[in-house]
């Protein structure tokens, strides 16, 4: 059953990645390089094009993303995402909140571990 867990955890996990952990991705991404394209971040992120496009509109309506044109640019660089102050406020609020759920999941699976390491050993001392 631990097994079965584990196994459902490992494979599902980016499947269910949640708004906050969206959100912190794409602003992460968005701060390194700027000029990422929605379609290269789809595919960083491993989400739809639809989803990046609607959360980037999220982000520029929150205010945390400011789109720049650079198309009267003589090196036609196109649109840079740029966070804002308070976006990268935003980043850091859920970057400690990102931490703390994966401080809590670390402890639930070496829990997880331990009890697969107990029930392996006895099953290995069974057989003896």
């Amino acid at each position: 059953m631990a097994v079965a867990c584990l196994i459902f955890n490992f494979f599902l996990l980016p499947a269910l990645m949640n708004s906050q952990d969206i959100r912190l991705d794409l602003l992460r991404k968005l701060e390194s390089n700027p000029h990422f394209t929605q379609r290269e971040l789809s595919r960083e992120m491993g989400v739809s094009l639809g989803k990046v496009n609607y959360c980037m509109k999220k982000l520029t309506e929150k205010g945390w993303v400011k789109l720049t044109n650079f198309s009267h640019n003589p090196n036609k660089m196109g649109y840079a995402y740029l966070l804002t102050p308070s976006g990268v406020e935003e980043k850091a609020r859920l970057t400690i909140s990102f931490l703390k759920r994966k401080i809590v999941e670390y402890e639930i699976l070496k829990k997880e571990i331990n009890a697969l390491q107990l029930e392996s050993e006895e099953i290995a001392n069974e057989r003896r």
